[in-house]
C-alpha cells in the first residue's frame, strides 16, 4: 500500500486566512494547532502563474507558488511538503518559509536513503511550525499526517 501527499502545512489561523483568496483551497485541521492544505489539481491550477517549476526540486509545487508561500509566511512559518512511498520505498521533500523567505530546505531524502539523525525532511519542517514529537512518535505522526494515505482523501468531500 502506498502513501502520497503534497500539501501546505501551517498554523490553522494562518492557512484559513490565506485560503480566503483561493476559493478552491481546503483547510483540514491536524493536531497541535496545525492545518493542512492539500495540493489538489484544482488548487494547482488556481495558484500557478504558468511558469516552469522553480529550482526547489519539488514534483508538484506550482510555478510561482513559492512567491505566494513567501507572502503567507510573513504571518507565520509555512511548510510545503511532498511524500511518496509505495511498499516502504519512496521519497520526502520539505521546505519552510518564514518572514517572506525560505528558512529551511528544501530538504530531500531520496529513495533508498536513511533519514538523518535530525529526522525526516517533513519532521524537521514540522518542528519549525511548532510540532512536538513524543517518545512514541515523530512529528509526522504526532500531528496526524498518517490519517489519510492519499492526497485526495484529505479533501472534505473525499474527491479532491
Amino acid at each position: 500500500m502506498g502513501y502520497e501527499l503534497q500539501a501546505v502545512i501551517a498554523g490553522e489561523e494562518l492557512l484559513r486566512a490565506a485560503s480566503r483568496d483561493v476559493a478552491v483551497a481546503a483547510v483540514v485541521p491536524l493536531s497541535q494547532g496545525l492545518s493542512l492544505m492539500p495540493m489538489t489539481d484544482q488548487l494547482f491550477d488556481a495558484v500557478t502563474d504558468g511558469s516552469a517549476v522553480g529550482p526547489l526540486g519539488f514534483w508538484r509545487l506550482p510555478g510561482g507558488f513559492d512567491t505566494l508561500l513567501a507572502q503567507w509566511s510573513t504571518a507565520g512559518p509555512v511548510v510545503y511538503a511532498e511524500v511518496e512511498y509505495f511498499g516502504g520505498v519512496g521519497e520526502q521533500r520539505a521546505a519552510v518559509w518564514a518572514d517572506g523567505a525560505v528558512v529551511l530546505g528544501p530538504l530531500h531524502v531520496p529513495e533508498g536513503q536513511s533519514f538523518p539523525s535530525a529526522g525526516s525532511p517533513i519532521s524537521q519542517a514540522l518542528r519549525r511550525v511548532g510540532a512536538v514529537a513524543n517518545a512514541a512518535e515523530d512529528e509526522f505522526l504526532a500531528v496526524g499526517l498518517d490519517r489519510h494515505r492519499h492526497n485526495e482523501d484529505w479533501m472534505p468531500t473525499g474527491n479532491g
